[in-house]
């Protein structure tokens, strides 16, 4: 079996749980014996170009025609099973799909956003939910509210672009929702349940990793994922000797340097590398995921599980799927998205050893790798076979 694997991957300003993702799919399809071929992109490439080469990428996402070429001339030299595609913009768009079919090569999808129905694929703006654009063929409120990039410019592109490849997405073989709330949302934009399958994401194994003490956040310093309301939340807190780690980068970040340094019971880590993410993640007892917008599948999440540390989520998007928040054996709890809630969630996984001692079960029945793969070559094989 030959994959060709395509992603965009995002800017390294901004790290995302979905490069983790892909880089981690990547490696466990070789180590299965499936021959990957990467058709990757970075938008750090970017920044690196002359001008005349800058201002030639605001068509990219409609079309991208030099990333075009370059694919069918891999796809006539590799002769692929298959093309995986995660993220196409703004360096690949969707036009790889039809490329890939003229070719004779199948497309799968995985969706790890609302971006074939959103503009900034959020399904969030100015602190709340929205879903002004959801059903439209053309995207004018995301236009008008420049929810791109906070451009009218960079988001009228971006709605072209939807507008444009709604065509597109209807010939995509099979998607991949990651949860069964997101194949409900592709049947909502018009994709046949018979063409969606859902399996989530994996994390690699770490192994026994002793439990340390005290709560993490780590993402990035944006809104939607909540900094915020932690930071009010922790301010509501009885919990005498822990401690509030937060790591990562962003708009928020003189929000959390602020009140790192107003309380002792606050550490501020800033960006960290891998290996500074991991000894984070050991030192602590517990992740927190304060979204307040859906995010599909927390990567920190499922790291946390992994690790056998308990979650304390939002009852918005994933979180509470991977907390297991309402099964027999839960590995954290979900919370409504208010101070007193959280911090209400916060004091309970605080006293109660079980939600920890419930995590790496739940990894390893749910997000493993063993378990995550073999439906993942699954899917191949069968769209293959059709």
């Amino acid at each position: 079996m030959k994959i060709v694997i395509a992603h965009n991957r995002y800017s390294s300003a901004q790290p995302s749980g979905e490069n983790v993702i892909v880089d981690y799919e990547i490696g466990a399809l070789r180590e299965a014996g499936v021959e990957v071929v990467p058709f990757l992109r970075s938008s750090d490439e970017i920044a690196s170009l002359p001008a005349h080469r800058k201002a030639a990428l605001i068509a990219s996402p409609i079309h991208a025609a030099g990333t075009q070429r370059e694919l069918a001339a891999l796809l006539e030299r590799e002769r692929p099973d298959l093309l995986h595609l995660h993220n196409p913009y703004p360096l690949l768009s969707p036009s790889v799909v039809g490329t890939a079919h003229k070719h004779g090569v199948k497309v799968v999808q995985t969706i790890h956003n609302y971006r074939h129905d959103c503009v900034n694929g959020l399904y969030f703006r100015d602190g709340h939910d929205c879903r002004d654009c959801h059903g439209k063929r053309w995207n004018a409120p995301g236009v008008i509210h420049a929810c791109y990039r906070g451009s009218r410019p960079q988001s009228a592109v971006m709605a072209v672009a939807l507008g444009v490849h709604q065509g597109t997405w209807r010939g995509v073989d099979r998607f991949i929702a990651l949860t069964d709330a997101m194949a409900e949302y592709l049947k909502s934009i018009g994709i046949e349940a018979g063409r969606i399958r859902v399996k989530p994401n994996a994390v690699a194994d770490p192994g026994a990793v002793p439990l340390g003490a005290g709560f993490l956040f780590g993402a990035r310093l944006v809104p939607e994922k909540g900094v915020a309301l932690l930071l009010e939340a922790w301010k509501r807190t009885d919990l005498p000797g822990q401690v509030l780690r937060i790591a990562g980068d962003g708009p928020l970040r003189p929000l959390v340097e602020a009140a790192a340094a107003e309380r002792d019971d606050i550490e501020y880590l800033g960006q960290l590398e891998p290996a500074e993410r991991d000894a984070a993640l050991a030192a602590s007892a517990a992740v927190v995921v304060p979204s307040i917008w859906q995010d599909i599948l927390p990567t920190s999440g499922i790291e946390a599980l992994a690790a056998g540390r308990a979650v304390v989520a939002t009852r918005m998007g994933g979180a509470p799927f991977i907390a297991g928040a309402d099964t027999e054996a839960p590995a954290g709890v979900a919370v409504e998205p208010t101070p007193e809630a959280l911090a209400r969630g916060l004091e309970a996984v605080a006293k109660d050893p079980s939600f920890a001692a419930n995590a790496r079960a739940r990894y390893e029945t749910v997000f493993a790798p063993e378990v995550t793969l073999k439906r993942l070559i699954e899917i191949y094989g069968e769209l293959i076979k059709a």
